[in-house]
């Protein structure tokens, strides 16, 4: 084995631990009606699992500022320290809404990458267009009218417009928007939650998603850019500034200019590792099957330096140390 290989390798399985441990967490509290609750369940399984891994860490993305968040806020340590450098991307629970109403297509999501290869960005808004493999660079762009975007993407798909599936956010800010890709004539899935999981739909080469548009969390769109890494897909994203306070937030994050437009490779350098759980069911991941005395987890884990991307069923005993 080329002992290059092995530090990412047996990060991206180390990885998958921490997310099935958070998932499994947050999936005990299925349907409760707490969000914070969840979140913090997973949260807590997380962290215990990353602090076992064998990499000097650094939260990137995380559960917020430090004094804002108990665990993985940004900026903390994680780790044993004996390792690699490493940066830290993670959503122990994507969708809290989802797991507290027991809804539909909650993750817990993963990823690192060398240190100082993912962008640091505030808790504000990022405007996103995210689409799979095979369309050139250059082809979309945010400026561009939804229908000029689209109709490049068909046209590299060799497909007509009507072709297409869309996945955007069920948000009334995105009325409009929605508005001009019906008027385009592409097909639409509007989605609840689940930001990341909707840019990786547009990225993952076995889904038939083509394109993800909307407005979401600037951190998820961070953490979705390293699994779009993993596959070679393309995403545009750029910081929506709804306010000075928006600006200031910016500012701090040490973004001098706030309108730039950011494709993948500029929010996920160097070899980055992703994973992530299924909570509940959803069109890429199944979701966590509690069993007397264990559980049965649906994962995927990609690592940008091969390209290749996995789905590994887990099977967990209770009674037994998952070490």
């Amino acid at each position: 084995m080329n002992a290059n290989l092995t530090p990412d390798r047996n990060l991206s399985l180390e990885a998958v631990r921490a997310t099935e441990s958070a998932a499994i967490a947050a999936a005990k509290l299925m349907g409760g009606g707490d969000e914070r609750a969840a979140d913090q369940a997973a949260t807590a399984a997380m962290y215990q699992a990353i602090n076992t891994f064998d990499i000097d860490g650094t939260v990137r993305i995380g559960e917020g500022a430090d004094g804002d968040a108990g665990q993985l806020y940004i900026g903390e340590k994680v780790g044993s320290g004996a390792g690699i450098k490493a940066d830290v991307a993670a959503v122990p629970l994507e969708g809290k809404s989802i797991v507290a109403r027991g809804g539909y297509n909650a993750m817990s999501v993963l990823a690192t990458a060398e240190d100082g290869g993912f962008l640091t960005v505030p808790d504000i808004y990022m405007e996103k267009i995210a689409v799979g493999t095979g369309v050139p660079e250059g082809a979309i762009d945010l400026d561009n009218d939804p229908a000029d975007n689209l109709k490049a993407v068909a046209e590299a798909k060799g497909v007509d417009i009507g072709d297409l599936m869309v996945v955007m956010l069920d948000r009334p800010r995105h009325n409009q928007l929605l508005e001009q890709v019906r008027a385009a004539g592409a097909r639409v899935r509007l989605i609840l939650d689940g930001d990341v999981s909707g840019v990786i739909a547009a990225g993952l080469p076995t889904n038939p998603v083509d394109v993800y548009l909307g407005i979401g969390g600037a951190q998820q769109g961070v953490l979705a850019a390293a699994a779009l890494r993993c596959f070679g897909a393309a995403m545009q994203a750029r910081l929506v500034i709804r306010s000075p306070e928006d600006a200031e937030k910016a500012k701090a994050a040490g973004i001098p200019d706030p309108d730039r437009k950011y494709t993948v490779e500029e929010m996920a350098r160097g070899n980055v590792t992703f994973a992530a759980t299924g909570v509940s069911e959803g069109p890429m991941l199944k979701g966590v099957q509690l069993t007397p005395g264990g559980a049965v987890t649906s994962s995927m884990v990609m690592r940008s330096r091969t390209g290749t991307f996995r789905f590994i069923e887990g099977h967990h005993d209770f009674t037994k140390d998952d070490g």
